[in-house]
């Protein structure tokens, strides 16, 4: 028991902002929302993963990565095309010149699947593939730049370059890939309707628990000795490397953790609206997922998540608002929480929560003058 509550939930602290955000998401949401809101936040939720991976790569690494949208996408193409599959069966496209494949292969006169499609008519192999692919892409990219000290900017800028190729290719061979449409038209889950509204509703509260879940193994990391040798590897990076200690080996795992986590917003985000295109993979929703970081507090896990919510829901209610002023108004939140705020959301409790906690020790002190209690001390009550 003190395990879960010291290293999955944080002590006292971290438990009580994890129950509050679990409150808020599968409670306060699905009471207050219609279905339509309810399924946005649950698509904010998606890009909440690739927030939360920061937090442990950026925040606690010091490791910027600018293209975790590669993962997230990476993760999404590979649900999209176990969906795609199913959806493209002989009878369902008959009316094509070759039934039994995907509408877009059909138009760009494929006639026969491609070999790398066909593991993923099975739904085994297609989660397998979410949770292995980009983590093995990830190391990849990792060992080829941690091995050589590559970090910082440059690191950063590869990434982004990696994000900018994988777009190009995916838009390149539209025949393979769906193109700039991406992978569309995606009904059915193993012959259960996932347009429904009970769909929605399960798929929405699935990926509830997957957050918390990984917002739980981020936890577990970060209280662990790793998580120490994180925080001493990105303030004194020589000093862990001459104690003895594989630096690059670190930083390539929690890349690929960060990747993995990325992977699964991706998959979740497929299954939440239905379609995956390019437009999710490159330099552009990459940067958003920083932002996402950065507002929320890149060395919160739970702050990451309300960072992804706030600028989401601003950007929604912005855009119908103001259609032609969003995007400066999006510009002046961003500048006014780096100025005020600049160790985020999960700043503002840390810099003016001990004016709140003060005020509720002396209301406390109060009700118990008012019920004849025998008062204490704010030393008191504190101890």
């Amino acid at each position: 028991m003190s395990f879960v509550y010291e290293n999955l939930m944080g002590g006292k602290k971290g438990l009580t902002g994890f129950l509050i955000l679990a409150a808020l998401i599968l409670v306060v949401f699905p009471v207050c929302l219609d279905l339509f809101r309810l399924n946005l936040v649950g698509k904010y939720l998606t890009y909440a993963f690739a927030a939360v991976s920061l937090v442990l790569l950026w925040g606690y690494g010091g490791t910027l990565s600018l293209g975790q949208g590669i993962f997230f996408g990476l993760g999404g193409y590979a649900m999209a095309m176990f969906l795609k599959l199913e959806a493209s069966s002989p009878e369902n496209t008959a009316i094509q010149s070759t039934p039994g494949i995907p509408d877009f292969m059909d138009w760009n006169q494929l006639t026969e699947l491609p070999w790398f499609w066909v593991p993923f008519n099975s739904l085994t192999f297609t989660i397998l593939a979410i949770l292995i692919v980009p983590t093995v892409f990830a190391y990849i990219i990792g060992a080829a730049m941690f091995k050589r000290r590559v970090g910082g900017v440059y690191f950063a800028i590869i990434t982004q370059v990696v994000a900018v190729i994988l777009t190009v290719l995916i838009v390149g061979q539209q025949g393979f890939t769906g193109g700039i449409n991406g992978i569309t038209d995606l009904r059915t889950l193993n012959g259960w309707d996932i347009t429904s509204d009970s769909a929605k509703y399960i798929f929405y509260f699935l990926n509830c628990f997957l957050l918390l879940g990984v917002i739980m193994l981020g936890r577990f990391i970060l209280t662990s000795k790793f998580g120490r040798l994180l925080l001493a590897m990105r303030d004194k990076e020589d000093r862990v490397r001459f104690s003895g200690y594989d630096v690059s080996n670190f930083k390539i795992f929690i890349f690929c953790i960060a990747a993995l986590m990325s992977a699964i917003g991706g998959a979740m985000f497929t299954l939440q609206v239905g379609f995956m295109s390019p437009s999710f993979v490159g330099i552009v929703p990459s940067i958003e997922m920083v932002i996402f970081c950065a507002i929320g507090g890149r060395m919160s896990l739970i702050g990451a998540v309300y960072g992804t919510l706030l600028i989401n829901f601003g950007k929604t209610a912005f855009s119908e608002s103001f259609p032609q002023l969003w995007l400066f108004l999006m510009g002046g939140l961003f500048i006014a929480v780096v100025m005020f705020f600049p160790n985020g959301l999960a700043g503002i409790w840390q810099d003016y929560g001990h004016h709140l906690t003060t005020r509720l020790q002396r209301a406390k002190q109060w009700l118990l003058l008012k019920f004849g209690a025998q008062p204490k001390t704010l030393a008191e009550d504190a101890s």
